[in-house]
């Protein structure tokens, strides 16, 4: 089953194009997972273990932020059509709403001087002085900016910093319990990058922003493993009597394009792809390397965890080779009963 996309993930490793990955494939009540290679080649070589953290950078926009922000629309709570003045009044344009946040559609242009090195505090107070740049509303680019404003609304709504309400209201309450902002054990975690003064990042968020703001980051900052975004997956594709979160009618129009014009092919944080015969799936990636590729109406999931920035952080090969797994993915699917 799904041969020819578990040689090319095979190949990711056998090429060295990246260290060692973990994948999960969900078809139906069958999950088929996968371990191989190594978990870091600096400082020495280690094997990588089943069950280990990753830093999944931008999986965080979906799992966590997306995931409250639908949880509170389910609520009553939040309205995507809102401007975001509403929830932020220090917010730096009242035309922008929470889904243009959310589909990248908001144009959010501007140069923050020195960004990397500002405070949590100050870098917040800079993006409040960036503006709408050509194109609002009729162009998608992907930026983590809208998510990271948009944890600012999750934060104005619900009382609590971004990273508490994901904990609360989505980690704990679908089991997925050994997913952390702050992992115990750096042991435990696969290793991102090396930085330039030889520190491996370990245990330690690779984004700058993630570092910056802590728990005010909505765009990164999660450490997950295979297991619990297996769960994940399989939360968000059953049926209702399994949705705690999220209904399930809410989650099944997250199979659409929810961009101002329904024409830009993004849904509410997620990308859209398509299996050869329409059918849409979700699809996100993060930085450093991980994937999820989901087709609720199959029951179909691929789950890709790698850290594809060890020990280099110009990987180019393995974008492509994504591309090609993601492209092969879709096609088999449609082949297998």
């Amino acid at each position: 089953m799904f041969t020819q996309t578990t040689t090319l993930l095979s190949q990711m490793v056998t090429t060295g194009v990246v260290p060692g990955m973990e994948w999960a494939l969900i078809h139906g009540d069958t999950v088929i997972k996968h371990v191989e290679g190594k978990a870091a080649v600096v400082p020495q070589d280690e094997p990588l273990r089943p069950g280990m953290l990753y830093d999944v950078a931008s999986l965080t926009k979906v799992v966590g932020t997306t995931t409250v922000l639908l949880h509170l629309m389910e609520v009553g709570q939040l309205d995507v059509d809102q401007p975001v003045v509403t929830y932020l009044p220090e917010f730096f344009d009242s035309r922008i709403t929470v889904r243009h946040l959310l589909t990248h559609t908001a144009a959010i242009s501007g140069y923050i001087p020195h960004r990397d090195q500002l405070a949590g505090p100050q870098l917040i107070t800079a993006l409040m002085g960036l503006h709408v740049g050509a194109r609002f509303g009729q162009q998608v680019r992907y930026t983590d900016l809208g998510l990271i404003f948009a944890g600012l609304v999750v934060e104005a709504v619900t009382g609590m910093p971004v990273q508490e309400a994901i904990t609360r209201l989505v980690l704990r309450p679908l089991g997925m319990h050994h997913s952390t902002f702050t992992p115990k054990n750096p042991a435990e975690c696969v290793p991102t990058a090396v930085m330039p003064d030889g520190t491996v990042l370990r245990g330690v968020v690779h984004d700058p922003k993630a570092r910056q703001l802590q728990r005010r980051c909505g765009s990164a900052g999660l450490f997950t493993t295979l297991d619990d975004l297996v769960t994940f997956c399989q939360w968000l594709m059953a049926d209702e009597a399994q949705h705690p979160v999220v209904s399930s009618a809410l989650i099944d129009r997250l199979f659409a394009d929810w961009t101002p014009n329904g024409m830009l092919g993004r849904s509410f944080g997620w990308d859209l792809r398509y299996t050869p015969t329409g059918r849409r799936c979700l699809h996100h990636t993060g930085y450093t390397g991980p994937m999820l590729l989901i087709d609720k109406q199959a029951h179909d999931a691929l789950i890709l965890l790698t850290n594809r920035v060890h020990p280099r952080q110009d990987n180019h090969a393995f974008i492509d080779r994504r591309a090609e797994v993601v492209q092969v993915y879709l096609a088999e699917k449609e082949s297998v009963s």
